[in-house]
């Protein structure tokens, strides 16, 4: 009942396309009836062999034995239509009635491979376009959630649901839904085709359904579960990939690229047998049909041949009419059997997507929020604790910044600090307690607002795989080369931006892989200054840089913090000593806060910091050694 309701709600998705679904629906019916009437054709072109091209003479004979015919074989009905058929085609000579059956032929094939190729085109269209539509709402979807999503779920295993699961859905709509319809229709025709031909010697042939049904269901409900297994495995592959990737620098620095290859290889081994469980149980299907298939046509041979022997059931080209439509049954009945497969296959990655639509963003704007234009007073946290589970990494944090203040966060490494700063553009909310812009708490103000107050320069800088100039003026739209160009002055980057191949119009590679620490520091600089923010968050934001690189990012750092509120994650205390506030956190608690000057002169947590890292390195040296 669960898969019936996720693929509903996965056919909901055609609702915006129902006139393109109603014209492939006229389509399949085209396609079936014309495959009927292809496969009819046998019946004039098997009178015109057994006559010698005279079907004046099958007319005389068949006027002659039609009422001989079983009436509970519908033979009169038979009789006439087939009366009817070789009528429209008899003529004096023997060639132009071949004639006019060939022409019938090309005119048929040429319709129905003309339908076919429309509701080709119709189906791919609207698979595609559900696709389309699955992919965009989930991408957008993740876009709504909080970091903390993101925190709990590897890269690849994002990724593989946007690319992988998303293609299974396709393959469930093309080969599964749509084809089942195009399938089912024609199974429809050629089934009442036989069923008119001979309604007893069809239900033997019709003996061999319920068989396959059961098998094949059987089949389909272990494919789903190997089908599960086989796209987690792929999404494993994908994390493992993008991972290594990433960091293959350190991968080779540390020498670990044997450990790396052993440890992809496992994950591809878990791939190989998940794939194969799942293939065998795919692949099982159709021989099955296929072998039922071929024992229901035995036994129709044998039954329908002894029949037509006796003189009992039918004549010879009623009964090739019948075998040929039996034949046609087959295969569309063993696509059906595919389309089971594809359906569950698409039920279980839908399944997966749909739960992640259903996660709903723990970050929203509440009812009644208002947007804010500026910051005119001050921002304030009011005993504000935050925990990740059941731990807690802030409590009890609360301090005051006044507009235009500059608040320098230190503490030893996994103190809370970026926790802190990710609770202002409200990346997190806080577990107990609030904080406020102007005295009004920052859950009933827009995430948009808010943030569009806000420029943030963390130690990772986040580059794209576009220009200078377009990483620059990110999140802005029709910015003049000159205000960029401003911007990059002041950030110190207009220098070595120059000096680049094609200056601001230079490619920088994924995540800005051909430009130095340095250099994408200053970029993201130039990128927050461009933005103009009331209030600005460094999180640590030279502390991997060497000491040149340093000097040019941190005075364009100081350039850029004036007249403007600041959060300053410092890793080396010597950049924040003009500090308006010190905020020293401990176990996610404010142990101490105030000047520089003042947090030495006190000598408790501050001091301590501040002397581990200006020491003298000798005396460091000598006391690590003793």
């Amino acid at each position: 009942m669960e898969s019936l309701k996720i693929y509903l709600r996965l056919l909901s998705f055609l609702k915006p396309y129902w006139k393109r679904f109603i014209g492939a629906l006229l389509l399949m019916m085209l396609v079936a009836v014309f495959g009927g009437i292809s496969i009819g054709m046998i019946l004039p072109f098997v009178n015109v062999i057994f006559t010698g091209g005279n079907l004046n003479t099958a007319l005389l004979s068949n006027q002659h034995q039609g009422p001989n015919l079983s009436p509970q074989a519908l033979g009169s009905v038979q009789t006439l239509v087939k009366q009817k058929i070789l009528s429209f085609y008899a003529a004096q000579s023997p060639l132009v009635t071949l004639e006019r059956i060939c022409v019938s032929i090309l005119i048929v094939y040429l319709l129905k491979g003309l339908f076919t190729y429309l509701l080709a085109i119709t189906n791919a269209s609207l698979e595609q376009s559900v696709v389309r539509d699955v992919r965009n709402k989930l991408y957008g979807h993740l876009h709504r959630l909080s970091l903390a999503f993101f925190h709990a779920r590897k890269t690849g295993q994002i990724i593989s649901r946007i690319t992988n699961d998303v293609t299974l859905i396709r393959m469930s709509l093309s080969s599964g839904f749509l084809g089942a319809l195009r399938d089912l229709m024609l199974v429809i025709v050629y089934a009442g085709i036989v069923v008119w031909i001979n309604w007893r010697l069809a239900i033997v042939a019709f003996v061999v359904i319920p068989p396959i049904m059961i098998a094949v269901n059987r089949i389909s409900q272990r494919l789903r579960r190997y089908s599960t297994r086989a796209q987690q495995k792929m999404a494993d592959i994908t994390s493992v990939l993008q991972e290594t990737i990433s960091g293959i620098r350190v991968v080779k620095a540390f020498g670990m690229e044997e450990f790396e290859k052993q440890k992809f290889f496992g994950y591809t081994q878990g791939y190989y047998k998940a794939f194969m469980k799942q293939q065998r149980a795919a692949s099982l299907a159709p021989p099955m049909t296929e072998f039922l298939g071929a024992t229901g046509a035995l036994i129709v041979l044998w039954y329908g041949g002894k029949q037509v022997l006796g003189g009992k059931l039918l004549d010879p080209d009623w009964f090739l009419l019948f075998l040929a439509m039996m034949l046609s049954i087959i295969h569309p009945a063993k696509t059906l059997t595919h389309a089971n497969a594809r359906i569950q296959e698409g039920i279980a990655a839908a399944k997966r997507i749909f739960r992640w639509l259903d996660t709903q963003p723990d970050i929203e704007d509440s009812p009644g929020s208002v947007d804010i234009d500026t910051i005119n007073d001050s921002i304030e946290f009011q005993n504000v604790s935050f925990k990740y589970d059941e731990e807690y990494v802030l409590r009890d944090v609360s301090f005051k910044v006044k507009k235009g203040q500059i608040v320098a966060i230190v503490g030893p490494s996994g103190a809370g600090k970026s926790t802190l700063v990710d609770l202002i553009p409200r990346f997190y909310d806080p577990s107990e307690g609030c904080i406020k812009v102007d005295g009004r708490d920052i859950r009933t103000i827009t995430i948009r607002s808010l943030r569009r107050l806000m420029g943030i320069v963390t130690q990772e800088t986040i580059l794209f795989n576009d220009t200078v100039r377009n990483n620059i003026a990110y999140g802005l739209r029709d910015v003049p080369l000159a205000k960029i160009i401003e911007a990059a002055k002041a950030a110190n980057a207009h220098d070595f931006i120059s000096a680049l191949p094609e200056g601001y119009e230079t490619m920088i590679g994924d995540r800005g892989v051909r430009l130095s620490g340095g250099e994408r520091q200053r970029i993201a600089i130039a990128r927050a200054i461009l933005k103009n923010p009331e209030v600005l968050i460094f999180d640590e934001a030279t502390s991997s840089l060497d000491t040149e690189s340093e000097r040019l990012v941190q005075d364009a750092i100081q350039r850029l913090m004036r007249n403007r509120t600041n959060f300053v994650i410092a890793h080396r205390l010597s950049t924040i000593t003009n500090a308006d506030i010190i905020l020293v956190i401990e176990n996610g608690r404010i142990v101490e806060s105030g000047r520089h000057a003042d947090l030495l002169e006190a000598g408790r947590t501050y001091r301590r910091l501040y002397d581990l890292q200006f020491r003298d390195p000798a005396q460091s040296f000598h006391e690590s050694q003793s």
